[in-house]
């Protein structure tokens, strides 16, 4: 999965969580995004695990993590709850956190959550859930209309993905800021196809995203008021979707108490396409002295 990562399963509340660890040092979680699996990390975790113990999970309802049955099961905070029992288990009160996609929008709700626990936080090309689903835009629909496709009821997209998962999640990767998929990683392709075409991986892809409208738009709404209170990098494509939509920085300026930001060449999959840069960045953040 992760050369040189042992892997492992954790269980909390029934749920299996997979997981990648190696290093010793200071914690540093990595979380996926969609349609991934933590094979997303697997040239930049190794390099960060010298001189710091970096753990990648895979996401409920992804990879080789448990998929429950509801909906409910699927907010980012039942997420970042299997994040948080899983440092419980592994013995770190105190990490740095850094997610893609949907592993960045479960890295927000955990650092709303539990603000102790989190000692820096990096989401990477999210604008912030709520604000993106209260101030819809017609671009922004046309460009992230798979938000509302999937989050319809069980089984549509799952009947419809489910006739040819690799076409579907095919335009996804390619979908949001140009790329190829000579572009990717053979090997980390392989590792998302062969999640990906597991029926109930599908299903729980999908109800990540019902999850996002039925459940964590209200989370948010409830928090505006409350600001990330550790230092926060904002990564985002230079040429992806959001870049184009948003003044990106912006959209976390009332929402974190220390941010900064940096672009990374590429679309929304730069931590694919383009890794190096990728680490490159994520280090100075976690190096800043």
């Amino acid at each position: 999965m992760i050369s040189g990562f042992s892997e492992a399963i954790f269980t909390h509340d029934g749920v299996d969580v997979a997981y990648s660890m190696d290093g010793d040092g200071a914690p540093l979680v990595l979380l996926h995004g969609f349609p991934q699996t933590r094979a997303m990390w697997a040239h930049i975790a190794p390099a960060l695990a010298k001189g710091r113990r970096v753990i990648c999970p895979d996401l409920r309802g992804y990879g080789a993590s448990g998929k429950p049955a509801r909906v409910e099961d699927y907010s980012f905070r039942a997420m970042g709850g299997d994040i948080l029992a899983l440092m419980d288990h592994l013995g770190h009160d105190r990490f740095d956190l850094v997610g893609h996609d949907r592993g960045a929008r479960t890295a927000h709700r955990i650092a709303l959550d539990a603000p102790d626990r989190v000692k820096s936080l990096t989401v990477m090309d999210i604008i912030p859930t709520h604000l993106l689903l209260s101030e819809l835009s017609y671009q922004v629909a046309k460009s992230y209309y798979h938000w509302f496709f999937l989050a319809q009821p069980e089984p549509f997209p799952e009947t419809l993905i489910g006739a040819d998962p690799d076409f579907y999640f095919h335009s996804c990767l390619l979908g949001w800021g140009g790329a190829t998929l000579e572009d990717f990683d053979p090997a980390q392709l392989e590792a998302y196809r062969a999640a990906w075409r597991d029926p109930d991986t599908i299903r729980g892809m999908c109800n990540d995203y019902r999850a996002a409208i039925a459940h964590d738009v209200a989370l948010d709404e409830a928090d505006l008021h409350r600001r990330v209170t550790c230092p926060t990098l904002v990564l985002y494509g230079a040429d992806g979707a959001m870049a184009r939509a948003y003044d990106v920085p912006a959209t976390w300026a009332d929402r974190c108490a220390d941010l900064r930001a940096a672009t990374v060449p590429g679309g929304h999959f730069f931590p694919d396409t383009a890794p190096q840069e990728t680490l490159a960045a994520i280090r100075a953040f976690l190096d800043r002295g």
